[in-house]
């Protein structure tokens, strides 16, 4: 039974609008925005599936991109955006790189929130940092440690006060690379699930500011060889974070590239260092990473009946410490999935609305917000690194 709070939560669905994505520009420039924002519809291939209007206030211009209503609530209903690669799949012929693009654009046309850009280049960009977000996730591998941390030392050296930081000599997007991608060294790291996020964000924004704005880049890798940026100070420097516990975002709308939360909403075995949680990207096609087995990426109904029975996995090692016994997780997941009433009724109370923090009564793990990344785009860039 839902309680009155999330009831309150599910009211809202009906009163979220498609707010989709904005584009602004000079009035002197009106017609040549115009211009490239149907350039880049056409090339996308989302030219008949948007409603596209334009307006005058002042000296600014504004376009709104929005994805048509009927085709709305055909592929995405309730703002699920699970099922877009699917559908746009099976409609266009797209290469594999392309349809990362689309799925990333066709999500934010679909957004409750405004997604804003300066210029078609900026938005361009955007997509860009994603795309290479999500591919760089997809082939991340590492080892998972709650109690250590371990690095590739050819590119990174360690400071008790500073973290792991850039060596001189070494390259920032070579030394990401190294770290998370086993191809590059024939080695798997230890990471945390919130670090490796941290590292593969990073990537990303540092591929994408190599060729928009290398001075950005330069700054970056310098601040990186004299301390590590990271947790609450990464989020603040490098994301942006939009929903919130008043205006949730719908449970399942996520965009390719967005960081999320899973909160465990049972309080004992959120006790076990590690599982409080679980830190994850959206990685399109209705996905999230796996880090520790890259190539078995969750479904949201994995990732629920994965945290679900974290309760259930919970021992006591020789020390009388308590620890996760994943293979009890795993067989109990898979009994489940054989059993799809018994599957329904958890997912019933897994994908309701998370507690707030330190809050363990009705919630599920699904959180209200999600995180993505800043603009480093040269003519938009909101990244202010710490001094």
């Amino acid at each position: 039974m839902k309680s009155q709070e999330e009831a309150d939560r599910l009211s809202l669905y009906p009163l979220l609008q498609i707010r989709g994505i904005e584009i602004t520009g000079v009035d002197a420039k009106s017609k040549d925005t115009l211009s490239k924002i149907t350039q880049f519809l056409e090339a996308h291939q989302v030219s008949n599936l948007i409603d596209l209007s334009t307006q005058f206030a002042s000296d600014q211009f504004k376009a709104t991109i929005k994805l048509k209503k009927e085709i709305a609530d055909t592929w995405c209903p309730q703002f699920s955006t699970l099922d877009i690669r699917r559908i746009i799949s099976g409609k266009f012929t797209l290469s594999a790189d392309d349809l990362d693009e689309m799925e990333i654009l066709v999500s934010l046309l679909m957004s409750p929130f405004t997604f804003a850009f300066k210029s078609v280049d900026c938005l361009s960009s955007h997509i860009r940092v994603r795309k290479y977000l999500i591919q760089n996730a997809r082939k991340t591998a590492v080892a998972f440690n709650t109690e250590a941390g371990e690095r590739p030392f050819d590119f990174w050296k360690y400071e008790e006060e500073t973290g792991y930081t850039l060596k001189e000599s070494a390259n920032l997007i070579t030394a990401l690379l190294a770290a998370t991608q086993p191809e590059t060294t024939g080695a798997l790291y230890d990471f945390s699930c919130y670090r490796a996020s941290e590292y593969v964000i990073l990537l990303a924004l540092a591929q994408e500011s190599l060729h928009t704005n290398p001075e950005l880049l330069h700054e970056i890798e310098s601040v990186n060889r004299r301390f590590a940026i990271k947790s609450e100070q990464f989020h603040m420097v490098y994301l942006h974070e939009y929903g919130s516990m008043d205006i949730p975002l719908p449970t399942k709308y996520y965009v390719p590239g967005d960081r999320l939360w899973f909160k465990n909403p049972d309080e004992k075995s959120s006790d076990v260092k590690g599982y409080e949680g679980s830190w994850v990207l959206y990685l399109g096609e209705g996905l999230f990473s796996n880090f520790w087995d890259r190539e078995k990426p969750y479904s949201l109904q994995q990732k629920c009946l994965e945290i679900y029975f974290w309760r259930d996995g919970v021992v006591l090692d020789d020390k009388g410490k308590m620890v996760m016994d994943e293979t009890i997780v795993n067989q109990k997941v898979d009994e489940t999935l054989a059993d799809p009433a018994q599957t329904s009724r958890i997912l019933a109370l897994m994908t309701k609305y998370r507690d707030p923090s330190g809050v363990y009564q009705d919630g599920g793990c699904i959180d209200t917000t999600r995180e993505y990344p800043r603009s480093v785009h040269k003519d938009s860039c909101d990244v202010v690194l710490p001094q």
